[in-house]
């Protein structure tokens, strides 16, 4: 019989070998996360790092703004009593000029920003057309246009030692839309999607060093949101959400969910139809004071 020459062209043999490593990367991958669920993950060290109490506790030195000044001060005196050096700046962060002054003058007097955490937070709960314009606008502003701000801010030095760790405090409802938080959930969604794509450009930057991590956190006693309730388990208290993301933190995990079964919650939704998708979620029966229609409470 005849022999030849079989001819495969650059392109697809490019292919076959990008499918292939693709394979090898998606079996490491659920090998190396079975190892994490059996095995304790390394915690970085943060001692000379910054954010609040938990942070403190590490006796770091933590750089603290607030737009109001008395509970500034309170938390500032309480993270000092467990043992960190405190420096406080009041700042508006829905403004973007007050962050870039109060971030040079972080660099000029302080120094380099290791950890920057991105945690300030606006919510009015009403449906879209009850939500006024004012409210929106600072929805955004401080959802996640301070995000970009604070980034823009800080990152440069990052950059150039290829050393720090962006937090972005979002929400569930930056995963799962909720009627009656239109511009919230859509302020959050995007504050998830700066999360994932500063993360996928530090990478194709080759900024390992930089890590990232997004919270997404359900309802928590804060007062933030009146009167919350739903049958997915009891309502967060602040320390346990707030040790959850030092945890996340410390072991560089992208993703923080709390609880942690909001993460199943998110693949079940990609994968279950849409018409049991609303029924499923009928039953978690969430529930929270807002504003509907002309001043009526639901």
């Amino acid at each position: 019989p005849m022999q030849g020459t079989v001819w495969v062209p650059c392109g697809t043999m490019n292919l076959m070998l990008g499918l292939l490593l693709f394979v090898g990367t998606l079996l490491y991958s659920y090998v190396e996360a079975l190892l994490k669920l059996l095995l304790p993950v390394k915690r970085k060290n943060v001692r000379g790092e910054a954010t609040a109490r938990e942070f403190a506790r590490c006796q770091s030195r933590l750089v603290l703004w607030d737009v109001e000044a008395h509970g500034l001060k309170e938390t500032a005196t309480e993270c000092e009593g467990l043992g960190a050096t405190v420096h406080t700046f009041v700042v508006d962060c829905s403004k973007r000029e007050e962050i870039y002054s109060a971030a040079e003058k972080v660099k000029k007097d302080i120094g380099d920003v290791s950890i920057l955490v991105n945690n300030a937070g606006v919510i009015a709960a009403a449906d879209l057309l009850s939500t006024q314009d004012h409210q929106i606008e600072k929805m955004f502003e401080v959802n996640i246009l301070a995000h970009i701000w604070t980034t823009r801010a800080f990152l440069p030095t990052m950059m150039k030692n290829n050393h720090g760790h962006i937090v972005t405090v979002a929400s569930a409802a930056g995963q799962f839309v909720t009627s009656f938080m239109v511009a919230y959930c859509s302020s959050k969604f995007a504050a998830v999607g700066f999360h994932k794509a500063l993360t996928e450009e530090l990478t194709s930057l080759g900024k390992d060093g930089i890590k990232t991590t997004c919270l997404c956190p359900v309802f928590m006693n804060t007062g933030f949101v009146k009167n919350p309730s739903t049958r997915l388990g009891k309502i967060l208290e602040v320390d346990e959400v707030v040790k959850a993301l030092m945890e996340g933190i410390l072991t560089n995990q992208k993703m923080v969910f709390v609880p942690p079964q909001l993460s199943f919650a998110l693949v079940s939704e990609m994968l279950i139809p849409e018409r049991a998708s609303n029924v499923l979620k009928k039953l978690t029966d969430v529930k929270f004071d807002a504003i509907v229609g002309h001043g009526s409470n639901q």
